[in-house]
């Protein structure tokens, strides 16, 4: 069962060309200062593809009754490119911060809010086989669906580790009893979009 908290994602840039300044700065500032508001880092990664080099990926986990939008401060020369308040469906069932070095995806889903609990759950009884395998290493970490689901149509997240980008390549190719899930699954969505990142180990 997923834990019961909210997730705020974000993808952050920075003025310089690289993004350590970025988790350096937020180290310092951002991150002490959520204790205070029930929250914490999840995790934070920068990026291999879709990610500029001035860029990174926060993840922080809070409590329900807290607005993230509201209450994350940042410095003033970071800019929120983009943002959204999510909550677990089928995962994760801790929020305790990532710290398994590798390649993570993250893939978001632009789907009908009434489909949510339908894709959630073709998508966690597919992983009984999608990650039951000696050919690749992958396991997702967290599928979420946005807060507000007052809108006809919304967006869902589903974040995966990979040891490596071999695995990646492999797991498009998985167990037949997965496959038939999955294809349900893009049945039910209109399009996609992934970020491939590394999870900044701090």
């Amino acid at each position: 069962m997923a834990i019961e908290r909210t997730f705020h994602w974000a993808r952050l840039k920075g003025p310089q060309r690289n993004w350590q300044p970025i988790f350096e700065q937020i180290g310092q500032t951002t991150l002490p200062a959520l204790e205070e508001r029930d929250a914490h880092l999840w995790g934070a990664f920068h990026g291999l593809f879709g990610i500029g080099s001035n860029e990174i990926i926060m993840v922080t986990s809070w409590g329900l009754d807290h607005d993230p939008v509201a209450e994350l401060t940042l410095p003033d020369n970071i800019e929120r490119v983009e943002e959204i308040v999510l909550v677990p469906t089928v995962r994760p069932a801790r929020d305790q911060q990532l710290t398994r070095p590798g390649l993570y995806v993250f893939r978001f889903f632009d789907v009908r809010n009434a489909d949510v609990e339908e894709i959630a759950e073709l998508s966690h009884t597919a992983w009984t086989t999608f990650e039951d395998t000696s050919e690749y290493a992958a396991e997702p970490q967290g599928l979420f669906c946005q807060k507000d689901r007052s809108s006809e149509r919304g967006v869902m997240l589903l974040l995966t580790w990979y040891d490596g980008l071999n695995s990646w390549q492999t797991s498009r190719r998985p167990h037949p009893d997965a496959t038939a899930n999955f294809r349900r699954r893009h049945e039910l969505t209109f399009g996609t979009i992934a970020y491939a990142t590394r999870l900044i180990e701090s």
